[in-house]
């Protein structure tokens, strides 16, 4: 029997599963789990039915490969992600002057935990995180401006992990949770 929380939670997607079956493949076909490990992996990925199952299907997988770390670097103008696109493990945003607008509502999150590293200059910067997300400012300093966020007071779990850090010189940071 199911609790009336996890009755409100939503069901998993097909691109949720089929992103899970994806990197489960990866890990096989680079021999960082075993035959057996990937079949039992991949019945529950495709029996699970909340984040949460998700989740624990996927927990203690192997990190992926070495392109888990990406950098965009631009010195001057606008840095924008947004819509479908994947998040790396480790995103670096390097910007000298400009605005940077990173938007993960849509964008497909296949780790637990996303870490942001933003080295910038003058110019700001606004991520927009899913709804479940929670978001860790810890490792970020400011300069001139202040951080504008509002912590959600309801959060569901099974939500990814947003670690942001790094480096603010003369702009300010604005991170608000997707509404959808």
């Amino acid at each position: 029997m199911t609790s009336p929380q996890e009755d409100r939670l939503p069901l998993l997607s097909e691109d949720d599963r089929e992103t899970a079956v994806q990197r489960l493949q990866e890990a096989y076909a680079s021999e960082r789990i075993s035959h057996e490990e990937m079949d039992e992996r991949l019945d529950q990925v495709l029996t699970a039915n909340t984040h949460g199952e998700l989740a624990s299907a996927m927990a203690s997988l192997p990190e992926g490969s070495p392109d888990a770390t990406s950098t965009i670097a631009a010195a001057g103008g606008r840095i924008q992600r947004r819509g479908v696109w994947r998040v790396p493990r480790i995103l670096k945003v390097e910007s000298a002057f400009g605005r940077v607008r990173l938007d993960l509502s849509r964008a497909v999150i296949e780790y637990p935990v996303v870490d942001i590293e933003l080295l910038l200059g003058a110019g700001g910067a606004k991520i927009t995180v899913p709804r479940d997300a929670i978001v860790d400012v810890e490792g970020l300093r400011t300069g001139w401006k202040d951080l504008r966020y509002k912590i959600r007071r309801r959060s569901r779990p099974g939500g990814p992990k947003i670690r942001i850090s790094g480096a603010m010189e003369f702009g300010r940071l604005i991170i608000r949770h997707a509404r959808r």
